[in-house]
């Protein structure tokens, strides 16, 4: 686990600037690798047993375009403003509407902060929902499977949904001319 011992901060603001490499957050996961090392850089501001963390995280991912599903590299830049305080605070007030500084508060144990979790998290948020290798990414052909933006396939484009042949034929039975008028 990578921390950050809150008993070694003795000022109230301190600065914190640290490269990691990617396996060092452990297991890769929900579709994206590290693909380069990590550097975690953020100010500290401390007031007495509360710290606010602000800074920003560098790193590339690899992931999987959506469309094509060719490898691709994306950048991650990230800022984040974050208030960590004892666990112990956390008493479960039971139900209430979440308010603003419930987003940006998290909790530390055993005088140490997850600096693993805070770079995951940042990670994780910088990844967009449908990653595309490029915006005019034109997918894979479904009847073949090629790359279109690779080559160009000569499957027919058109397709007939095949739960709709019953309505097919009716429409040509309902077209045909009708004997005896």
């Amino acid at each position: 686990m990578i921390s950050l011992n809150v008993k070694t901060i003795r000022s109230a603001h301190e600065r914190f600037d640290r490269v990691y490499e990617a396996d060092q957050l452990g297991p890769e996961g929900d579709g994206f690798r590290l693909a380069a090392p990590i550097r975690l850089g953020f100010d500290i501001y401390k007031d007495n047993d509360l710290f606010r963390l602000v800074g920003d995280t560098h790193t590339s991912v690899e992931l999987e375009c959506g469309r094509c599903l060719e490898p691709f590299l994306r950048a991650v830049d990230s800022t984040f403003d974050l208030r960590y305080q004892p666990h112990a605070r956390n008493t479960g007030e039971g139900e209430r509407e979440v308010e603003e500084d419930d987003l940006t508060t998290a909790f530390y144990e055993n005088d140490a902060i997850d600096l693993g979790q805070l770079m995951r998290e940042q990670v994780y948020l910088s990844l967009p929902m449908k990653p595309l290798c490029r915006d005019d990414c034109r997918g894979l052909c479904p009847a073949c499977g090629a790359n279109l933006n690779l080559s160009v396939c000569r499957c027919a484009r058109e397709w007939d949904d095949p739960r709709f042949a019953a309505l097919k034929a009716l429409k040509g039975e309902m077209t045909k001319p009708r004997e005896g008028r």
